[in-house]
């Protein structure tokens, strides 16, 4: 259930300011690239980035933080406008400016400055803390959080808190429900733990850190391994892996981690849970590009599909499609109704997967089903069918469609290789003009023999029915 009233984000916002461009020949003077500026982009980041990720979830949020009247807090304003309600902390000093020079999407150095001092907690602030039902601290360790740390610590005994720590911050309050340090920080904090960078070395930072801090859990954020859950005292962590590797610009998936993290939180959802929605969520930031994404400032707010199977499988689906074609890669895809998933769908996306870079499954709705095969089906619904296809090796993306085709779906996809298995022609695959129209192709992957879900299902009622078994792969009633 969906917590009442707004998520509360609390934390530093900074200006994140990136110069792109190309590097293709070195200065004369000295052996330094020379860049060629092709654009320039500024964003807000910081805690002003884990804000409009967490209004992207649908959330009413409100982000308590520190803003002058220097170019830089003005430039933030605007950008934050209708995304996020402000409620503003006095000031003294310049927001800072983070600068990145990349070439060819990889920085090259990173030039920071301005800075100030952050005034005391105003009368507006402490009405929207003590209503507070999910707060998120975004602690980049320039004092936002310690103006307001005593109403935080009322908020902690009270709302579902989640504290985004930083090396120069000061400790979570106690009584946080999620603490969410990455594996640097994690190592930096507890330096009398041994055990270099093994899961049971971050178990246990983990543990002593929840402990330390009085918090109900932590989870340390292991980048592309995903993230460990551990409790005070626990023996047993729980890690949640990333859904697949994601190479893009990892700028801002902590913030991402952070706000997912909390947006499950306050939709009611325990923390095991809102860990994998935001390691998936994560995932698929980086892969389209982290806060680089040309599309996460343009998107409107409240707009992101709403959790769940079949929507968390299109925003993976299309970030990977994406982030392999970035890199050169071969996107393939498949589909169907996987309705009891059998020896003959193992082996053809197993083969599917070999052609390429990726493997995304396209499955029909439930809906969808019983429209292509009648009353009855699905024998399994939609939500466990994904499920048990996205714990395959050989998949790395699943994603539902409604249609009685995917041809919707492909077309936002735009796979290079659409496959399918049977006794097909290629020719007859209603699918394959469509693919060629974006320079794609179709082919065919043959079936074990005999494998099926209806031979399945035959077999099955046969059996409760107390009649004889058939042979495996017979397709024998």
């Amino acid at each position: 259930m969906r917590s009442s009233g707004p998520l509360v984000v609390v934390g530093d916002v900074l200006l994140d300011r990136d110069i792109a461009g190309v590097a293709d020949r070195l200065a004369p003077d000295a052996p330094a690239p020379v860049v060629d500026v092709t654009e320039e982009r500024f964003r807000p980041g910081g805690a002003g980035l884990a804000a409009a990720l967490a209004a992207r979830s649908g959330h009413e949020v409100v982000l308590v933080t520190a803003l002058g009247r220097d170019a830089a807090s003005r430039r933030v304003r605007r950008a934050l406008r209708g995304r996020v309600t402000l409620v503003e902390l006095p000031l003294d000093g310049s927001l800072p400016v983070k600068t990145r020079v990349l070439a060819g999407g990889r920085p090259l150095v990173r030039i920071d400055r301005g800075g100030g001092r952050t005034g005391a907690a105003t009368p507006e602030c402490a009405r929207v803390l003590a209503a507070a039902r999910t707060v998120l601290v975004a602690d980049y360790g320039r004092g936002a959080a310690d103006a307001v740390r005593p109403l935080l610590e009322t908020a902690a005994r009270q709302a579902a808190l989640v504290w985004d720590p930083h090396p120069r911050g000061g400790p979570p309050v106690p009584g946080a429900r999620l603490v969410t340090p990455n594996a640097a920080e994690a190592k930096a904090l507890c330096p009398e733990e041994g055990g270099g960078g093994s899961l049971g070395a971050y178990a246990r930072r983990g543990a002593l850190l929840a402990a330390r801090w009085r918090a109900a859990s932590v989870v340390v954020t292991l980048g592309e391994r995903g993230a460990l859950l551990t409790r005070p005292h626990a023996d047993a962590p729980l890690l949640v892996p990333a859904p697949y590797r994601a190479s893009g610009d990892t700028c801002g998936a902590g913030d991402c981690f952070a706000a997912r993290a909390a947006a499950a939180l306050a939709d009611g959802a325990l923390p095991e849970e809102a860990v994998w929605h935001a390691v998936t969520g994560a995932t698929a930031f980086v892969a389209a590009g982290g806060a680089s994404d040309p599309s996460l400032w343009g998107r409107p707010p409240g707009k992101e599909p709403a959790r769940g199977a079949a929507a968390s499988g299109r925003e993976e689906a299309l970030a990977l499609a994406r982030e392999v074609r970035s890199r050169g890669g071969t996107v393939v895809a498949t589909g169907g109704c996987f309705d009891l998933l059998h020896a003959g769908h193992v082996g053809l996306l197993e083969s599917a997967r070999r052609i390429g870079d990726c493997l995304i499954v396209c499955v029909n709705s439930d809906a969808s089903v019983a429209g292509l095969k009648g009353p009855g089906r699905p024998l399994t619904p939609l939500a466990d069918r994904m499920r048990v296809l996205g714990a395959l090796g050989s998949v790395d993306a699943v994603v539902s469609f409604e249609e009685r085709t995917p041809a919707a779906l492909l077309d936002a996809l735009r796979p290079d290789v659409w496959v399918k298995g049977g006794d097909y022609a290629v020719d007859d695959l209603p699918e394959a003009a469509q693919v060629r129209a974006w320079g794609g192709q179709a082919v065919v992957l043959p079936y074990l023999d005999g494998r099926s879900t209806t031979s399945l299902a035959r077999r099955a009622a046969v059996a409760a029915a107390g009649g004889p078994p058939a042979p495996a792969g017979s397709g024998a009633p």
